[in-house]
């Protein structure tokens, strides 16, 4: 290479490996020429033994069809690319010891940085070998950021979820409604706890109150199987509003009703969390708290990738409550009549 461009193998190394020392224009153009001419190919793996890390940033997320997850990841993609780096993925499916697993694979490879999504889970017995991985990665160079509940004294960019639940219970106990029906995930998942007690926090103060379903999976099917538990035990018929927790549970939620013969927003209101894109084009509407998911990816990605030092910031994301036709105003509704 370096004898094709006429060059010092010094010179050609620079150019190649994106050196901080400069290349003079010609010299540069020599070396890029002929790495065209001979096909070459920077070998990433020499690279990172070389530099202590590669041009990667990993992302772990829980699942990857879950639109929550994507938009996450589209923003994290977007500043990644502005950094010059490329994004892998680690699937987590919320099983703790996979994602320790992942990690561990993770650090093998030299990534630059490692933001972790998903919630953080209660009584998790990997969290001290989790945060162990995390914090030896960082002393080594590398940059981990969480994408929910913070943990060890480590960076993270996550959404308001109790403030946010709370401002939509407010907002729903408004419009007139004050028995919820919580359908979600496991209390164990912390953000599960966060929406919920934020719910209960935001429908008190006006004689409002909820009942809370439990499913085993935080997604469109535990919304379906859990909303026909209520259906079938005949508590449903206690509520005015089945309130789920995430956009994509709600999805599921209101097809469990229909299925039940019970129209969503008309015969009970629904809520969502989030506002993923679907929320808006379900029938009816979605009323869900409206969180900025790319623009959080893509802050977490800058900060794992920025030049300062290793990340420690708590930076929660507030929300903002989106009311739909899923959940009109009723009767006795705050401000009516």
């Amino acid at each position: 290479m370096a004898a094709r461009a006429g060059v010092s193998l010094a010179t050609a190394s620079r150019v190649l490996n994106d050196s901080d020392r400069k290349v003079g224009a010609e010299h540069r153009a020599r070396v890029l020429r002929a790495a065209a001419e001979l096909d070459y190919r920077t070998d990433l793996s020499a690279q990172a033994m070389a530099r202590g890390s590669s041009p990667v940033l990993a992302l772990l997320v829980s699942s990857i069809d879950d639109p929550y997850f994507s938009a996450i990841a589209e923003g994290v993609v977007s500043s990644a690319h502005t950094h010059g780096v490329i994004v892998t993925i680690a699937i987590t499916a919320r099983d703790s010891a996979r994602e320790l697993t992942s990690v561990r694979t993770i650090r093998g490879q030299r990534p630059r940085a490692i933001l972790v999504g998903g919630s953080r889970i209660a009584g998790n017995p990997h969290t001290d070998a989790l945060l162990a991985e995390l914090r030896a990665f960082a002393d080594s160079g590398g940059r981990a950021v969480f994408l929910s509940q913070p943990a060890g004294g480590l960076g993270a960019v996550r959404p308001a979820n109790a403030a946010g639940a709370r401002d939509l219970g407010t907002a729903i106990a408004r419009h007139g409604y004050r028995r919820a029906a919580v359908v979600t995930g496991s209390e164990r998942l912390e953000t599960v706890t966060e929406r919920t007690e934020g719910l209960r926090r935001g429908l008190a103060p006006l004689g409002g109150g909820i009942a809370v379903v439990e499913s085993d999976t935080f997604d469109r099917s535990g919304g379906y199987r859990s909303t026909r538990r209520l259906i079938e035990s005949g508590r449903i018929g206690g509520a005015d509003v089945l309130c789920a927790g995430n956009d994509f549970m709600a999805v599921g939620a209101m097809t469990a009703l229909r299925d039940g013969g019970i129209e969503p927003g008309r015969d009970i209101a629904v809520t969502g969390f989030n506002d993923i894109e679907t929320a808006a084009d379900v029938t009816p509407q979605l009323t869900t708290v409206r969180f900025p998911l790319a623009a959080i990816g893509r802050r977490a990605a800058d900060l794992a990738l920025g030049a300062d030092g290793p990340p420690s910031q708590d930076i929660s994301v507030p929300g903002e409550v989106i009311m739909r036709a899923s959940c009109p105003p009723r009767d006795g509704a705050v401000g009516s009549g």
